[in-house]
């Protein structure tokens, strides 16, 4: 499914990528698995079907996509995904666990990213 996805992609000139549930697991920023397969797309949202296998694409804001690739990507999914009430408690956890580059790039696109978000990346970036 996975190469399905990134052909998908590659054949529209979409960015599409993980959701930010699967991001915060990836992370460890949470314990729950998602159950369904989702993805954020700059597309429009759909589902795509192969065989018994289905992927839900997510249309997603620009600034969700602000990051090309890596830790720090998966980092604002998980972020959005977490929300405003549990950002900051997330964002302690990822400046102790995540390289501090990658923690840089989350701090260099925080102007992006929308008030809530930029401003706790800015907080738990100068403490």
């Amino acid at each position: 499914m996975e190469q399905a996805v990134e052909a998908l992609a590659a054949q529209r000139g979409e960015v599409i990528v993980s959701s930010g549930a699967a991001a915060a697991n990836s992370l460890g920023l949470t314990t729950q698995v998602p159950i369904r397969s989702v993805s954020l797309t700059s597309g429009r949202t759909r589902t795509l079907v192969l065989g018994e296998q289905s992927v839900e694409l997510r249309h997603a804001p620009r600034w969700q996509l602000a990051i090309p690739h890596g830790l720090a990507r998966q980092a604002v999914h998980a972020l959005a995904w977490l929300g405003p009430e549990k950002v900051e408690k997330a964002l302690d956890t990822l400046k102790r666990t995540l390289p501090p580059t990658v923690f840089g790039e989350l701090f260099a696109v925080a102007p992006q990213l929308p008030t809530w978000l930029a401003r706790s990346v800015g907080k738990v970036a100068h403490d």
